[in-house]
């Protein structure tokens, strides 16, 4: 038995992501972000609304973006909850921000996986904007790299945003093998 739901449009678990940036004076921010993703093999595309970070990324140029993990689920959530245009988010987080090498925004250290984007496209979609940041340089932690130099999601254990049910669950379990298991069907 199936039932409508209507136009219901978070059924399914959305990454999280830290997007960093600086203000114009040079302050770091950080913002949860769930509405976006990789659109090319070196683009990912950000919506944002109105908020500090929007303001932030449309002066600089430029965005970092770092996958959330499960180590890091409290200062994740809380760069969600705050607004860097009443409060400091960098210095409240205890984290460290760091100054990108490639872009003019900054990384947080402890999250183990950044990417550095320099920002290509802004569109305007119905009062929120959508950033396509192109990956001028991806920054990893050693740690969660394979014995191939790849990065191991199971080590990193990143989490996603059950919009459902309003909790984060970690990614990890392997269920089979990408252009493998569908060749059972050819």
């Amino acid at each position: 038995m199936k039932k409508d739901l209507g136009s219901a449009s978070e059924l399914f678990p959305q990454s999280v992501f830290i997007v960093g940036s600086y203000d114009e004076a040079g302050v770091p921010n950080a913002m949860n972000v769930a509405w976006g993703g990789a659109c090319t093999r070196n683009e990912i595309a950000i919506n944002i609304g109105d908020r500090k970070t929007t303001e932030n990324i449309l002066a600089k140029g430029a965005f970092t973006v770092a996958p959330a993990d499960a180590a890091h689920v409290v200062e994740a959530d809380y760069f969600g909850m705050a607004t860097g245009r009443t409060v400091n988010k960098a210095e409240k987080s205890g984290l460290t921000f760091v100054r990108s090498a490639h872009v003019d925004a900054p990384v947080i250290e402890e999250f183990p996986l950044t990417m550095e984007c320099i920002v290509r496209d802004v569109q305007d979609w119905g009062g929120e904007r959508r950033f396509i940041g192109e990956v001028v340089n991806a920054r990893v932690d050693e740690a969660i790299l394979d014995e191939e130099g790849r990065v191991d999601f199971a080590h990193m254990r990143p989490i996603v945003y059950d919009s459902t049910r309003r909790i984060y669950r970690v990614v990890g379990e392997e269920v089979g093998g990408a252009w493998d298991a569908g060749r059972v069907l050819m």
